[in-house]
């Protein structure tokens, strides 16, 4: 590919573009983007290659790529699969560098298309050419709309992106959300991403961000092939005040597999998409519907909220109790409203009007006492209200226009950003329409306003990693993996443990009986035993717990020992408390995934575990004990002692540079970590180690 901003200002703000299979047939793919790119207004020169027609829309046609007038920005190919790459030899003879294949039937079809497209592939590389698809549906930028399929609204600079991965879910999600009053800037589809995908278009969006650029931007995508980029260029927007909320689809359990630790047998597919979107800060939602909601309470709310303080303004008592609970459930506040703020509303709202809040102006409210709400509102309470919701139904009490504009004019004027929720869809359709031309964003349901709004309070922030921690030993640490054990063995993992500032319970490796009954005494009873050289200890029954004399030892030391492959006894005292398990593991283009939950039955049955992507820093780490449904135990319960959170934290901070400082370590399992208060374990661990890097 060439460089980065001419392929910006080509993909996004060509000034010439050339269609490939141009048509007058408007129901033809080249027929309809050509009669779009048309219809939108484009500035360029436009440039239709049809050998059969003269003319196309009223432009003079080329009846093939060698005769177009020179080296088009921006070429759209939507011919027959198997006259494509002819055509992009041509166009690359011509010098052309950026192109859309909007053509369909290559991969999506099988092998013999994945042949084809690798074809493609190989000529655009060879020539420095940009490709997007093939089975593209096409770009929508301020500049053009070249896009054959699906709805083509008004691109306005500054408003909304949606990058996407399916041209179908382009078409359906923008059927719903211009409907909704959002409005867009830069739509785009990557088709098959043979060669630019989603991640490729951030980092063109990032290079080439300006004071126009958007600051709300959606994602949809099928597959993450380049999630470091994915996150460095998402961390980059969002340091410059862009928020993104994304769909990863296509994410199933990976089902088990063959590890040598808890933390790889859990660390599924979509544990690695959620630590990506967490440590890129992506909100993350599921569903179209769920990123329209998302996407108007950005716009309604022209950025992220302040915090998390709400007042709710319903003409009805159900919708506003509705919307209390799903606020009061998500961590969002609804405060009690000042004496004087009370006062003034009593003086433009019946006796019989709700004053608290939520707000209940009554079924005979109209657009006067709406403006006064809000007025009063913005004067009383900017500084104990970060955002309020307005919930109207059609009572027929009063004009929902005058209702409705007055929402309109308030949102660009009231100190206390509006989200309006306008229940009656279908006997005030018309007046909606209305709203929607206005560009006010608005909701149809009050959950689903409070849900989005929760989803934004409540995102991931982005935060930079610890650089170091105290006592942390790098080079202690090194000599002990530069051993290149696959399974590091007893002596240097204890030292890598310590050197990485672990606590150890007294423990040693015996190989010889006779200095068994000594070095149980130094240590101390009660002790565990374990054997020495089988990996998966528990499974052969190599853990010996409660030995609380030289009898018992001698007798846990001749079963140990009996065991096929036994190379000695791991000898360490027993320690008490609650139990937590801590692990990494190395996923292919991710890095590496820090896990953390309680020890047991809420890791081997209830999976109440929390991931993130390394390196963490305290406040990361804090978040993903606190994530836990079990964290209550981790404080204490019943009498019973608990953990240090703080001393929890820093363990998953000194874990997660271990293995960002030493990328060959494909596994880390600290199960458990036990103990009470500060004085917390690494009772049992194993270390895996592969290629560096």
């Amino acid at each position: 590919m060439t460089g980065n901003k001419e392929i910006y200002r080509s993909l996004f703000k060509p000034q010439s573009i050339a269609v490939i299979g141009a048509s007058n047939d408007a129901l033809k793919p080249g027929g309809r983007v050509f009669k779009n790119i048309q219809e939108s207004g484009f500035q360029g020169d436009l440039w239709p290659v049809n050998p059969k027609s003269g003319e196309i829309m009223g432009l003079p046609a080329f009846a093939d790529i060698g005769k177009l007038p020179g080296a088009p920005d921006l070429s759209l190919i939507s011919i027959p699969a198997p006259f494509v790459l002819d055509s992009l030899q041509a166009l690359a003879d011509k010098g052309a560098r950026a192109v859309i294949i909007l053509t369909a039937g290559f991969g999506e079809t099988g092998e013999e298309g994945k042949a084809a497209e690798q074809k493609i592939l190989e000529l655009a590389n060879h020539h420095r050419m940009t490709i997007v698809g093939p089975n593209c549906s096409g770009f929508l930028t301020p500049a053009y709309s070249g896009k054959f399929a699906g709805i083509i609204p008004k691109l306005i600079p500054g408003q909304i992106d949606f990058v996407s991965g399916s041209g179908a879910t382009v078409d359906y999600l923008m059927e719903g959300a211009v409907n909704r009053g959002l409005r867009f800037s830069n739509v785009v589809n990557m088709g098959n991403s043979i060669q630019m995908g989603v991640e490729d278009v951030l980092e063109l969006l990032d290079e080439n961000h300006g004071t126009d650029s958007s600051k709300i931007i959606l994602l949809y995508m099928e597959s993450i092939l380049k999630p470091q980029k994915l996150l460095k260029h998402v961390r980059s927007l969002t340091s410059k005040g862009c928020t993104f909320v994304g769909i990863k689809s296509g994410v199933t359990e990976a089902g088990a597999r063959a590890a040598a630790s808890h933390t790889g047998a859990m660390a599924t597919s979509d544990n690695s998409v959620q630590a990506l979107f967490d440590k890129a800060g992506i909100i993350r939602v599921h569903s179209k519907r769920e990123l329209i909601e998302a996407a108007c309470a950005l716009t309604a709310l022209k950025g992220l909220p302040k915090s998390n303080r709400a007042c709710i303004v319903t003409d009805a008592g159900g919708p506003g109790v509705m919307l209390t609970d799903e606020l009061n459930r998500n961590g969002i506040t609804v405060p009690t409203l000042k004496e004087k703020t009370i006062e003034r509303l009593k003086e433009i709202l019946p006796p019989v009007a709700s004053f608290e809040n939520p707000v209940d102006c009554l079924p005979s409210r109209n657009g006067e006492q709406v403006q006064g709400i809000f007025d009063i509102l913005s004067e009383e309470e900017s500084e104990n209200i970060d955002f309020a919701f307005f919930l109207s139904g059609n009572s027929g009490m009063s004009d929902n226009w005058d209702i409705y504009r007055e929402i309109i004019a308030g949102v660009n004027q009231w100190r206390i950003p509006v989200l309006p929720v306008f229940s009656s869809a279908t006997t005030c359709a018309e007046l909606l329409d209305k709203v929607t031309v206005s560009g006010t964003a608005f909701f149809y349901d009050e959950v689903a306003a409070g849900n989005a709004v929760s989803r934004l309070v409540n995102r991931p922030l982005v935060s930079e990693a610890e650089p170091k921690a105290p006592d942390y030993d790098l080079s202690g640490i090194l000599s002990a993996i530069s051993q290149k054990e696959k399974v590091l063995s007893a002596e240097p993992l204890a030292k890598v443990l310590g050197s990485a500032g672990f606590k150890l319970p007294p423990q040693r490796v015996v190989t010889e009986k006779s200095e068994l009954e000594s070095v149980c005494e130094n240590i101390g009873y009660p002790v565990v035993m374990k054997v020495v050289g089988p990996l998966h200890k528990s499974d052969v029954g190599g853990v010996k717990v409660g030995i609380n004399d030289a009898e018992a030892a001698g007798a846990a030391w001749n079963a140990l020992m009996a065991i096929p492959d036994a190379e000695g006894v791991f000898i360490q005292k027993m320690v008490s408390g609650t139990e937590v398990i801590l692990g990494a593991v190395k996923e292919e283009g991710y890095g590496h995934l820090i896990m953390f939950g309680l020890g047991g039955i809420y890791t081997e049955v209830l999976k109440d575990v929390q991931f993130a992507l390394a390196p963490l820093n305290h406040e990361e780490a804090l978040r993903m004990i606190r994530g836990i449904r079990s964290y209550k135990i981790l404080e204490g319960v019943r009498g019973e002692p608990g953990m240090d959170i703080e001393v929890l934290a820093d363990y998953i901070v000194r874990l997660s540079l271990l293995v960002r400082d030493f990328p060959e370590i494909e596994e880390v399992d600290l199960n458990p970590v036990k103990g009470e208060g500060k004085d917390l374990y690494v009772v049992d661990a194993r270390i895996l180690l592969g290629d560096s890097g």
